[in-house]
C-alpha cells in the first residue's frame, strides 16, 4: 500500500503559487481491478477501449502542464492546436511535427475559437499568478472563452485542469493556503460551474491536481474522485493523467483530483485510504 504523507510545502496550486501543508493523511489504495493496470500505459494517447482523436486543441501549450501536453500528444501521432501569445513560442511549437501554434490570446473570444475551428477536443491548462486589483483573470476569462468556444463549434469533448482548493475540494485545502490563493481558486471555479452547470450534453472531465512540482514523472500518480485527497504531483504525471483521462470511456462528466502517493514527507504516519479511479 502506497502513502500519500504530509508534505512540509507542497509546490505550486495548479500553476499559481506557495506552497500548502495538508491537514490531514492518506494512504492510496487501487481497486482491485486497477490494481493489476500497469502503468507503462500512463503516456498513451489511445486507451483501452477509449475514444481517439485527429487534433487537440490545447490552450496554455507553450510551458508547464500545457506543454508536457503537447508533446505527449505529438508524440502519439495526435495532430495539436496549441494557443500562444508570442511568436517566439509558436516558432518554437511550429518547429514539432504535428503542431501548429496559432498566436492569440486567450481572452480574446475570437482568437480562441479561430484557433479551436476543426478541432475535435480541447483541453486547457490556462492558469495566471497574482493580478491587479479589478483586472480579469485567465483561470476564468481565458477558460471560459474555450469553454464557449467548444459549444458554438460542436467540440464535445473537453479537459479542463484547474486545481485542488476549487469546489467540492475546497476543505481539502488548509485554511490559510485558500485565504492565499482565495481568488485564483475562485477564478478556477467559476469556470469549472460554466461546464457543470450549462454543458450537461458535453463530455467534460474536471482535473483539479494537488501542489506542482517539477521533476521527472514518477508514473505512480493518481486521479481519485475523492475531494478531501491533497498532495503534490508532478506537472509530467499531470500531463499524462490529463491525456489518458481525455480518451478514457470513464471520464464523462467526472471531476478529479491529481495527487502523487509516492510523493512523501519525512513523516511516517499513515492516513485514511484514498481510492484510485480507475481509467481503464
Amino acid at each position: 500500500m502506497l502513502r500519500l504523507l504530509p508534505l512540509a510545502a507542497a509546490a505550486l496550486l495548479a500553476g499559481v503559487c506557495s506552497a500548502f501543508v495538508p491537514a490531514s493523511t492518506f494512504v492510496s489504495r487501487t481497486t482491485a481491478s486497477s490494481a493489476k493496470k500497469s502503468y507503462s500505459s500512463l503516456y498513451m494517447v489511445e486507451g483501452q477501449g477509449g475514444q481517439t482523436y485527429n487534433k487537440v486543441f490545447v490552450a496554455g501549450g507553450s510551458k508547464g502542464v500545457g506543454r508536457l501536453v503537447v508533446d505527449k500528444l505529438v508524440g502519439s501521432g495526435t495532430g495539436v492546436v496549441a494557443l500562444v501569445r508570442s511568436e517566439e513560442a509558436a516558432a518554437e511549437l511550429n518547429a514539432l511535427d504535428g503542431v501548429t501554434a496559432v498566436i492569440g490570446d486567450a481572452f480574446d473570444y475570437k482568437a480562441v475559437e479561430g484557433a479551436m475551428d476543426g478541432c475535435d477536443a480541447a483541453m486547457s491548462t490556462l492558469g495566471g499568478g497574482t493580478v491587479e486589483e479589478g483586472k480579469q483573470r485567465v483561470d476564468y476569462e481565458g477558460n471560459s472563452n474555450v469553454i464557449e468556444a467548444a459549444g458554438i463549434l460542436g467540440v464535445t469533448r473537453v479537459v479542463l485542469i484547474t486545481s485542488i482548493g476549487c469546489g467540492s475540494s475546497k476543505e481539502a485545502a488548509p485554511p490559510s493556503v485558500f485565504e492565499v490563493l482565495k481568488d485564483v481558486l475562485s477564478a478556477k471555479e467559476r469556470a469549472e460551474n460554466i461546464l457543470i452547470k450549462y454543458y450537461t450534453n458535453t463530455n467534460w472531465t474536471i482535473i483539479r491536481p494537488g501542489g506542482l512540482k517539477s521533476e521527472p514523472a514518477t508514473g505512480k500518480a493518481i486521479l481519485t474522485e475523492d475531494n478531501m485527497a491533497i498532495g503534490s504531483i508532478h506537472r509530467e504525471d499531470v500531463a499524462a493523467l490529463a491525456i489518458q483521462a481525455l480518451t478514457s470511456p470513464k471520464t464523462k462528466q467526472k471531476i478529479l483530483s491529481a495527487v502523487d502517493p509516492e510523493i512523501t514527507s519525512a513523516a511516517n504516519v499513515e492516513g485514511r485510504v484514498v481510492e484510485a479511479f480507475a481509467l481503464v
